[in-house]
């Protein structure tokens, strides 16, 4: 395993500065990789670092597609995810956006994030590469903040030892 976070490598135009990147191998498939992203029951045993905990998750994997995924805190705090797929490549690509809650529907909010996840076959692993794109320079400082990328690798910790309990060939 190893985890590497990078500067942006934003496309022309983009301000690198609204940009995180997070690159890690994991020991499974990329097949497992999408699958513990986008199947309900895998997502709620590994999708936020602890001791957080994702207690509900809903998935309907198709471009245009919703996602709706609730984290409760330690101290009673819940945060609700809804979400839509702008992009779906079954086990190889997935962008997903909080600026919609519901098939194009608008947030009623602020949009925080594009979430750009690449899984690419690395041996019999996969690395898999985050880009998460930010509406302002503030809401990126605040995710880098919140613990990108160390939430993200302790997240990921988390979903290999799912996987070593799930994972079937």
């Amino acid at each position: 395993m190893s985890d590497t976070s990078s500067p942006a490598a934003a496309p022309a135009g983009f301000p690198a500065d609204r940009e995180l990147t997070w690159t890690r191998t994991l020991a499974y498939p990329p097949e497992a990789i999408f699958r513990a992203w986008t199947d309900p029951a895998w997502i709620v045993q590994w999708f936020c670092p602890l001791p957080w905990k994702a207690v509900h998750a809903e998935t309907d994997v198709r471009t245009g597609g919703n996602s709706f995924i609730v984290m409760n805190g330690p101290n009673g705090e819940v945060v609700e995810n809804p979400g839509v797929y702008l992009e779906v490549v079954p086990g190889r690509r997935l962008v997903f956006t909080d600026a919609f809650t519901r098939t194009w529907q608008p947030c009623e909010g602020t949009p925080f994030m594009v979430g750009i996840l690449d899984f690419e076959p690395d041996g019999e692993g996969t690395r898999m590469t985050a880009t998460v794109r930010h509406w302002s320079a503030e809401k990126s400082a605040e995710h880098a903040a919140m613990g990108f990328p160390a939430g993200w690798a302790v997240a990921h910790d988390q979903m290999e030892a799912m996987l070593a309990r799930e994972w079937r060939t």
